[in-house]
């Protein structure tokens, strides 16, 4: 049960009867028990469950917790927005239990060998017994149905079977409790092959919190313009809009009566009493023919040489403001992709941010393959390039704009907390958005596809032996004939080895 609140009064419900909007009371040590929004209180809240990360998580008003994880110290009230099967925990199970149920290219093979495998070891039991019924003397007719019977029971192809799906069944299962969702076994099996790993800046690579360092007004600005601004930035969609209108919540009145049309890549245009305005960058703005004041190029220059992110906000004719705005990189950036270049994995950044942001990206984190002021479909295009030059490439992003190349890319990874569409195409999720676990998940992949492989290997040599053993071939030269009852024994400790071999993959370690 849980503690809602409804018309301002408390009470007691089966989780089940959680609506979406109810306002939920967790206590200390309770369970979250749907995903929400905290209204109310501060708390520390331990999110492993779902993010594969130990330390405690804080949170207080406007922040997102999610069902299954555990409140701490302190009283919360958030808002209910997934209940039932739409929360995350929920997404994650299920998207477990589809992916443990694929199949990987390996096994498709597997299949293939396994349906000739069959009737070849048929054909095998069927021709000792001829041959002993030929050559085995007086009891040639039972020694052959005896070869014949040890012959199917030895070949059994349990362990060819079992191979390849315990083996990815533990390694998605792995994957999972250290935050890393797989969506299906071909791209756990992709990842060991990866070349080149292509990774957005907002979200991804930086915290996704960008905060505006400056705001510069042309000296022809009204005071209306800075509430047309906070009022075209509040209904947008965009990243940085956030940072904009919080910077302008307490100066800016939020004005009715404003159209917005989100421009991909590039801006946004947005209509006030019949006259155009226009929020983006240098180039877009350019685009448009619109003049910009020497007072704002002036400060234009000087946020790109501290390598900020610049918006421009413009009506018809001339730049009325400049927008400096910077975005924190995140702790463990700089060490996922040292990791990734240890690993021989080739790194690149294509970023719609502009070049100079890009230039000094790039050179904090040692990337020689870097990219600005990229539209959305161009960095489809970029990662289709690669491709084409024989690479195999991991595409990771969190927005929208990321979409198109996630869905070129050979291996697709979304951060966690980043947009619902970027998460649908990947077939990977980061919950935790966590680069570190990039290299991790290759790690994971190449030790599973490893595993496979070890697996088939035992499965192949135990039917190599034992078949002909089980046929009767050390019969002239020992008079050892194998038993059914050892040949069953043995099929099944065939069977153990591979299920053991594949779970030693919950062991491994970074």
């Amino acid at each position: 049960t849980v503690t809602v609140f409804r018309n301002g009064l408390p009470s007691e419900i089966a989780i089940a009867d959680v609506q979406i909007d109810d306002i939920i009371l967790v206590k200390p040590g309770e369970r979250i028990a749907v995903d929400g929004e905290v209204t109310d209180g501060t708390s520390f809240v331990n999110e492993s469950m779902i993010s594969g990360e130990p330390i405690p998580v804080e949170k207080k008003a406007g922040e997102k917790v999610f069902a299954g994880t555990i409140n701490q110290k302190g009283s919360l009230r958030f808002r209910a927005q997934k209940v039932g099967k739409d929360t995350l925990l929920a997404h994650i199970i299920r998207t477990v239990e589809e992916a443990q149920g694929s199949k990987a290219p390996v096994q498709r093979l597997v299949d293939k060998i396994a349906g000739i495998f069959v009737p070849i070891v048929i054909a095998i039991a069927i021709i000792s017994f001829i041959a002993w019924l030929l050559f085995g003397g007086a009891n040639g007719f039972v020694y052959g149905l005896l070869a014949m019977v040890t012959v199917l029971v030895i070949a059994c192809p349990c362990a060819l079977g079992l191979a390849t799906p315990t083996a990815i069944m533990v390694g998605i299962g792995k994957g999972a409790e250290e935050g890393i969702l797989i969506k299906d076994a071909e791209s756990l099996e992709a990842a060991k092959q990866i070349d080149v790993v292509v990774l957005d800046k907002t979200g991804t690579i930086t915290e996704g919190k960008p905060e505006v360092t400056g705001i510069l007004w042309s000296s022809d600005a009204l005071p209306l313009h800075r509430d047309i601004l906070y009022g075209i930035e509040y209904r947008s969609e965009h990243p940085l809009a956030e940072a904009i209108t919080t910077a302008l919540s307490s100066v800016a009145t939020l004005l009715e009566g404003i159209d917005v049309e989100q421009v991909s890549g590039k801006g946004i245009e947005g209509t006030y009493l019949g006259k155009k305005y226009y929020i983006g960058n240098e180039a877009f703005i350019a685009s448009k023919d619109i003049d910009i004041p020497l007072e704002i190029e002036n400060q234009l220059a000087d946020e790109l040489d501290a390598a900020h992110t610049v918006t421009l906000c413009a009506d018809e004719k001339t730049a009325l403001c400049v927008i400096g705005i910077t975005d924190k990189m995140k702790p463990t950036s700089k060490e996922a992709i040292s990791q990734l270049k240890k690993m021989g994995v080739e790194v690149a950044i294509y970023t719609g941010d502009n070049e100079k942001v890009a230039t000094a990206l790039a050179a904090e984190l040692g990337v020689t393959h870097f990219k600005g002021n990229v539209l959305p479909e161009e960095k489809a295009a970029l990662v289709k390039q690669l491709q084409q030059e024989g690479k195999k490439v991991a595409m990771v992003g969190d927005g929208i704009n990321d979409s198109g190349a996630l869905a070129q890319a050979d291996v697709s990874i979304a951060m966690g907390k980043g947009s619902d569409i970027a998460m649908d195409v990947a077939k990977m999720t980061i919950i935790s958005s966590d680069l570190l676990k990039i290299p991790r998940a290759i790690t994971l992949s190449q030790a599973t596809v490893r595993t496979i492989r070890q697996n088939l290997f035992w499965a192949f040599i135990y039917n190599l032996i034992g078949i002909p053993i089980a046929a009767g071939v050390l019969y002239p030269v020992s008079g050892f004939l194998l038993n059914p009852m050892i040949a069953g024994a043995a099929m099944a400790l065939s069977s153990v080895s591979v299920v053991t071999n594949s779970l030693r993959l919950r062991g491994k370690r970074e």
